[in-house]
C-alpha cells in the first residue's frame, strides 16, 4: 500500500521554505486565520495535562505513573488554562522541539503554555497534530522563537499566528489522519515486538553480569561477608575499598579544540553528535572553558543520572559537561570492570541511596558522595578476565541487540519522513486511505517511545519536576 503512493498531479510553489511546493488545490494560510487563542481559566477541578515532546498532550497522571517524576504543580490552579478535545496546546519554550499536540482530552495545563482552538469545526485537529510534530515545523517554530539561549527560547502566541500552515480540504485532512493512524499503528506494533526482544536479552545479560562482577567466574569459589548489604558475600581473595582508594577525581578545565563527549544511558561515553538518541538536535554550549578534561580510560558519569546508569569509560581524550564527574582509575583498576558494576541494578540502587536532592529526579551523585561508596576490588587480572569473558559471552546477544536497535531507528526515521511527506502534500494518500479496512482504528496513534535518553523531559512549569 505504502509502496504505491504517488505525488499529487499538480503543485504550486509557496513562499514558505519549510513547506516548499504544495498540491495546487490546498490553501496556505497564516495560523491567525485557522486558530484563535484560548485563555479560559478557573477550572481547578479538571485533570492536569502535560505537553510532551514524544507523545504530545497526555494526562499528567500517565507521565507520573511508574516514574520517579513528582507533581510540582501549584496548589492553587485557578490560573491554569483549560484545554478541550480538539484544541492545540504547546509549550512555548519547547515548541521548537515539537512539544506540541492536539488534545483528545479535557483538562488544564500550565498557565505558561499556549492553547489554540480551530475556528472551523470542519477541520480535523489530528491533521494539525501530525503536521506540527514534524521536524520541518520544529525548524519553523525555532525560527519564530525568541530568547537569549535555546533553553529560554519562546514561541509567543503572536508569532505562532504568523506562521503559515498548509490547509487541505476537510475530507482530505480526514483521509490523511486515517492513513497515518493506520500506518503508525502497524509500525508501532513492529517496534514493540522488537523492543521486547531487546528487553529479554538485556534481562538475561543483567543476571549474568551481576553474578560475574560480584562473585567472579568460579561458581565454586568460597565467599566471605562483604559488609555491604547490596553486595552480600564476595570471593575471599577480593578486597572491599572506598572509591577514594579506587579512583581520584580529574577536575581540569578550560582546554579548547577537543571533542565534546556525551554520557548516555544506552551507549556510555561517546563523542557528541548533532542529535541526541531521540533524533532531536543537541545544543552544546559554544564556550568550552568550563568543560572538564576526560582522558582515555577514565570513568565519566552524569551526576543527575548516575543512578540510572549514565556512566561509561572514556574512549578518547575529550571534554565533558561541567555537570559530569570524571574519575581517574588508580593503579590496579580496570575501568571496564567498574563500568559493568556501576550499570548493575543493585549498584544503581546504592548510588541512588547516596545521591542528594529534593526528589529522585533531582538527585545528584557528587564526587564527595561517590568517593565514599564501598565497592569490591578483585585482583586486576581477575577484573580483566571478567570483562573479557563477558565480552565473549555477549558477542552474539550484542549483535542481535545492535541490529534490532538499528532496525527500530530505521523504522522511526521512516515514520518521521512518511508523516512529513503526507501532511505537507508530497504524497497523495486519498486512494490508499479509501482502501483501508472498515475496522481500522480511528483513534490517534500514541508514540510510546522511551524518554530515557531524550534531551528533554517535562519541565517544572508544567507541574512536573524532573531532569534534562
Amino acid at each position: 500500500m505504502i509502496a504505491d503512493l504517488m505525488a499529487y498531479p499538480e503543485y504550486r510553489e509557496t513562499e514558505q521554505s519549510w513547506l516548499g511546493a504544495v498540491p495546487s488545490h490546498w490553501e496556505v494560510l497564516p495560523n491567525r486565520a485557522i486558530f484563535s487563542e484560548i485563555k479560559e481559566r478557573n477550572h481547578s477541578d479538571e485533570q492536569m495535562l502535560s505537553v510532551t515532546i514524544n507523545r504530545g498532550v497526555i494526562r499528567q497522571k500517565a507521565l507520573l505513573e511508574n516514574s520517579s517524576k513528582k507533581d510540582s504543580s501549584n496548589k492553587d490552579k485557578s490560573a491554569y488554562k483549560l484545554v478541550c478535545p480538539g484544541d492545540i496546546a504547546y509549550n512555548k519554550m519547547r515548541a521548537w522541539q515539537c512539544a506540541i499536540g492536539a488534545s483528545d482530552l479535557r483538562g488544564i495545563i500550565s498557565p505558561a503554555y499556549v492553547v489554540m482552538r480551530l475556528r472551523n469545526d470542519d477541520h480535523n485537529h489530528q491533521y494539525f497534530h501530525h503536521l506540527y510534530r514534524t521536524p520541518q515545523f520544529g525548524k519553523e517554530a525555532e525560527r519564530w522563537s525568541y530568547g537569549i539561549t535555546s533553553d529560554m527560547w519562546s514561541l509567543r502566541p503572536e508569532h505562532f499566528k504568523i506562521i503559515n500552515t498548509p490547509l487541505p480540504p476537510p475530507d482530505e485532512q480526514a483521509a490523511i489522519v486515517r492513513f497515518l493512524n493506520h500506518t503508525n499503528q502497524r509500525i508501532e506494533r513492529t517496534i514493540r515486538a522488537k523492543r521486547k526482544v531487546i528487553a529479554l536479552l538485556n534481562e538475561q545479560k543483567q543476571v549474568i553480569i551481576h553474578r560475574a562482577v560480584t562473585r567472579g567466574l568460579d561458581s565454586n569459589v568460597r565467599l566471605k561477608p562483604s559488609g555491604i548489604p547490596w553486595l552480600g558475600g564476595v570471593p575471599e581473595r577480593w578486597e572491599i575499598r572506598r572509591n577514594s582508594y579506587i579512583f581520584k577525581e580529574r577536575n581540569e578545565r578550560g582546554q579548547t579544540g577537543l571533542p565534546v563527549l556525551i554520557v548516555s544511558l544506552r551507549t556510555g561515553v561517546t563523542v557528541g553528535s548533532e542529535t541526541n538518541e531521540a533524533g532531536r538536535e543537541r545544543r552544546l554550549i559554544a564556550d568550552h572553558t568550563s568543560y572538564k578534561l576526560a582522558c582515555q580510560g577514565d570513568i565519566a558519569y552524569n551526576m543527575m543520572r548516575m543512578w540510572q546508569g549514565a556512566v561509561g569509560v572514556v574512549p578518547a581524550l575529550g571534554l565533558v559537561s561541567p555537570a559530569y564527574v570524571v574519575a581517574q582509575p588508580l593503579e590496579g583498576v580496570s575501568s571496564s570492570y567498574y563500568e559493568l558494576l556501576f550499570r548493575t541494578d543493585a549498584c544503581k540502587g546504592e548510588i541512588n541511596r547516596n545521591s542528594r536532592g529534593i526528589v529522585s529526579d533531582r538527585n545528584r551523585l557528587y564526587w564527595d558522595d561517590f568517593k565514599r561508596l564501598f565497592l569490591p576490588v578483585p585482583p586486576l587480572a581477575e577484573q580483566i578476565c571478567i570483562v573479557e569473558n563477558l565480552s565473549i559471552q555477549f558477542t552474539e546477544a550484542d549483535q542481535v541487540i545492535s541490529r534490532t536497535e538499528r532496525e527500530i531507528d530505521l523504522l522511526r526515521e521512516y515514520r518521521t519522513r512518511l508523516i512529513a511527506d503526507v501532511v505537507t502534500g508530497k504524497l497523495d494518500v486519498r486512494e490508499a486511505a479509501a482502501r483501508l479496512p472498515d475496522d481500522t482504528d480511528g483513534t490517534d496513534f500514541v508514540n510510546t517511545d522511551d524518554l530515557d535518553d531524550s534531551c528533554f523531559i517535562e519541565g517544572e512549569d508544567d507541574g512536573v519536576t524532573s531532569t534534562e
